[in-house]
């Protein structure tokens, strides 16, 4: 069996241990990989660029890569049609400190701004409405109804 033979086999089966001690002895003037997890996504990567797997064996690996955000040689040609594409997600950050960290009162009407604004992006996303300054609009809008109402227009 020839040096090219056992790697193929290292491949095939995945033996992390095999490919690096043989990798240390045919290739010391080389990077060695620092541990078993290393070898691991060596082996995968070079899974995909193998002609010599099957494909159920390149595809695999391929996956596995793409799954913890590591790059795959996988020729384009034999990716899957449907490759999961990055998308982009809106979000809503609210943040609401109370005045008085000591004041029971003062962390309760900051939980209660909170809430509402809250309910406000809620409200405002379930209808389609996200666009950023409408729903900055209605958090304000919140934030002001939730303080008269807990304590009264007079202090406002």
């Amino acid at each position: 069996m020839t040096i090219n033979d056992v790697f193929r086999e290292c491949l095939d089966t995945m033996d992390v241990r095999m490919a690096r001690k043989l990798w240390a002895e045919t290739n010391p003037h080389l990077y060695q990989p620092a541990d078993d997890n290393e070898t691991l996504i060596m082996l995968h990567r070079a899974r995909t660029e193998a002609s010599s797997m099957s494909l159920a064996q390149r595809l695999y690996s391929h996956a596995w890569l793409l799954e913890r955000n590591l790059p795959s040689g996988l020729p384009d040609e034999l990716k899957p049609p449907a490759e999961p594409r990055k998308k982009i997600v809106s979000g809503v950050g609210i943040i609401v400190v109370a005045t008085n960290q000591d004041d029971p009162y003062s962390r309760a009407l900051a939980k209660a701004i909170e809430q509402a604004q809250s309910d406000a992006v809620n409200d405002a996303y379930s209808f389609g409405k996200t666009d950023p300054e409408f729903v900055k609009a209605r958090m304000a809008e919140a934030r002001v109804h939730t303080m008269k109402k807990l304590m009264g227009s007079a202090s406002l």
